[in-house]
């Protein structure tokens, strides 16, 4: 069993880390500083999801302070949903510096940011978890806390913003899928008038689900939120994307490297490489997984 004492201290060292990190990075010279301001979300808000996004670019010295911050922004704010988290897309360019000490460091603090996340997760039960968490450091939102610092010390043909639309995925057994129809029908569901409704719905996925073979794969594929991604770019072939909830750092890069800005999100009306998803439970984002 993990105890109060482990988790706390390897907070303590994460926490350490980072705020090296952070006074390492005011002491060295940038030649660029961008940040994108998101609308906050309060928690009255947290389940509507927004069709369109407006950034705020700040540059220059308020950028730098801001991206500064943003490494150490892992604690719930009154008023504002800890469930959708506050990203904090942005690109410091440094110049001039270390390249090898900044490295070890930012590696330093994403290693200490893996540790604290497989202590809080070595914990089994989520009550268990949540309880061990917010009682060795209240207020803290754990998933602001394991967010990996990115950053880029080989000079890439460029750096760009862009929107990204994932899923999250979770592979089940058929008794697995099975389990979890059986926990839906002893829900109540507030959006169904008639509970007798409810539960003809979801013995009609029961009945779909047990209908398949006993090694079937299946899998939940839950859209979620749209969020800002990082794509750098070295050739055609030669490229990746990360993700942009805290601010990129771009260390020593030469001065062609193209760099662009993160716009305006509008959620589009198609997509032409949209796949059209045949779900064997519709509710759930079930679907059995092609071989």
């Amino acid at each position: 069993m993990v105890s109060k004492v482990q988790i706390r201290s390897q907070f303590d060292l994460m926490n350490e880390l980072t705020v090296r990190l952070v006074e390492e990075l005011k002491e060295c010279d940038y030649s660029k500083a961008e940040y994108y301001r998101l609308p906050d979300i309060s928690s009255l808000d947290e389940n509507i999801v927004p069709e369109s996004i407006i950034t705020e670019k700040i540059s220059g010295d308020i950028a730098h302070r801001a991206i500064l911050n943003s490494f150490t922004d892992i604690y719930k704010k009154e008023g504002l949903s800890s469930r959708v988290l506050k990203r904090h897309p942005g690109l410091l360019v440094i110049k001039n510096a270390n390249k090898e000490a900044l490295n070890n460091r930012i590696a330093q603090v994403n290693k200490a940011k893996a540790d604290f996340k497989a202590c809080i997760v070595a914990i089994d039960n989520n009550d268990a978890r949540f309880e061990a968490v917010h009682n060795a450091m209240p207020n803290l939102i754990t998933l602001a806390a394991y967010r990996k610092i990115h950053c880029e010390s080989d000079s890439p043909f460029s750096v760009r913003f862009t929107w990204m639309h994932k899923h999250a995925t979770k592979t089940l057994t058929k008794k697995m899928a099975l389990e979890m129809l059986d926990k839906s029908a002893g829900y109540r569901n507030p959006r169904m008038i008639d509970q007798q409704k409810w539960l003809s719905l979801v013995a009609q996925e029961q009945l779909r689900v047990a209908s398949l073979g006993e090694k079937e794969k299946l899998r939940i594929r839950r859209p979620t939120r749209v969020s800002p991604q990082v794509n750098v770019r070295y050739t055609a072939q030669n490229r990746y994307h990360v993700s942009a909830a805290l601010p990129f750092i771009l260390i020593n890069p030469e001065p062609d490297v193209k760099l662009g800005i993160l716009p305006d999100y509008q959620k589009p009306e198609a997509h032409p490489r949209k796949r059209e998803y045949d779900f064997l439970v519709d509710r759930l984002y079930l679907e059995q997984v092609e071989r």
